[in-house]
């Protein structure tokens, strides 16, 4: 029984990384491990791969430290560029504080729950999609109230901002506005203050910076692919920059 509500939560997790443009390969073996998920996601620059570890446990047995510190041999030996890992209970302080550390994203119970609700809207289907496969793990009635009052208070999109939304996940749009408004932003700083070249090439480094993790979460929503896609955004700017100011 254990075994089919883990491979429930493998599948939802799947479905979730699919919809976001992830290649999903489930029960990945390498020569030494077993990964739950193993997903990538084809970028201009190349792949960015994610290894998920998923862990049906009780609500009252905490993910540790022994988990964490062994999805990271995996992500080393598959070159992995992030490691999540999804659980229907909820970490240990020292997990917690390991994942901050090492920016490992940690997903537990509640999350799940926020997941579920989140891609049901996507796809505009009943959220009773997924309540048969988080129905043994759902939080207490209070707390479970309190968060579907504080998702039920995000105002509905329109279609003008689903348009927009859109125009934000085009990876390309992103790099020429966060070299764009980089630029710009230099430009209009150097007519006030006259600045050493080096300097001013610094502050476009920095603008990039800041725009391209800035913009990113305009046209998504999950945390995993605002800060993969922003690295994109960041290092594809980061190298038309320097061109720029090469030249």
């Amino acid at each position: 029984m254990g075994d089919l509500k883990k491979e429930k939560l493998v599948n939802f997790m799947s479905k979730i990384m699919e919809e976001s443009g992830f290649k999903v390969y489930k029960d990945f073996r390498t020569s030494s491990y077993l990964v739950d998920i193993y997903g990538i996601l084809p970028t201009a620059i190349g792949d960015i791969s994610v290894v998920v570890a998923c862990k049906n446990y009780d609500e009252k047995w905490k993910v540790g430290l022994d988990v964490l510190k062994e999805m990271e041999m995996v992500a080393k030996n598959l070159k992995a560029s992030k490691i999540v890992i999804v659980t229907t209970s909820d970490y240990t302080k020292q997990a917690i504080n390991y994942a901050a550390r090492k920016n490992i994203k940690l997903i537990n119970r509640q999350g799940i729950i926020s997941l579920a609700e989140n891609f049901s809207k996507r796809l505009q289907a009943p959220e009773e999609e997924f309540q048969d496969e988080i129905e043994s793990y759902t939080p207490k009635e209070s707390n479970f109230s309190n968060s579907r009052k504080l998702l039920s208070r995000r105002e509905p999109e329109t279609p003008i901002l689903n348009k927009f939304r859109g125009l934000f996940q085009n990876l390309i749009f992103l790099v020429l506005l966060v070299v764009g408004l980089s630029v710009g932003l230099t430009k209009l700083i150097e007519t006030f203050i006259q600045l050493d070249g080096r300097i001013l090439g610094i502050l476009k480094i920095f603008f990039s910076f800041i725009l391209s993790y800035g913009v990113t979460p305009l046209g998504e929503k999950e945390k995993v692919l605002i800060l993969l896609r922003g690295t994109v955004v960041f290092f594809i700017s980061l190298l038309i920059l320097i061109i720029i100011i090469l030249i």
